[in-house]
């Protein structure tokens, strides 16, 4: 089985037009945890995207809380991304 970095990281986002404010940070951890949330990615096809300079911010933020404003702009470039990405189908990624 492939070790990661202790360093490497994952956060996963949530967002749903017309129900959330802003997207959402669902998961998001280090090292075990960050292989342990892109396994599950991998495992019902959500599209991944690497961005560790978004991800060191992101990762400190909690969980079930709204992105700041400030991260508006680089969270919209991401999911603007990943929507186009093959196999989503006209309504972007599938996510619960």
């Amino acid at each position: 089985m492939k070790q990661e970095p202790p360093d490497s990281l994952a956060v996963a986002l949530r967002y749903r037009p017309g129900e959330d404010e802003a997207p959402v940070v669902v998961a998001s951890g280090r090292g075990e945890i960050a292989r342990t949330i892109l396994e599950l990615a991998a495992r019902f096809r959500i599209p991944v995207r690497e961005n560790p300079d978004l991800a060191s911010f992101l990762v400190r933020l909690p969980t079930d809380h709204p992105i700041p404003p400030e991260l508006y702009e680089a969270v919209a470039l991401l999911l603007a991304y990943l929507y186009r990405y093959p196999g989503n189908g006209s309504k972007g990624p599938s996510r619960s």
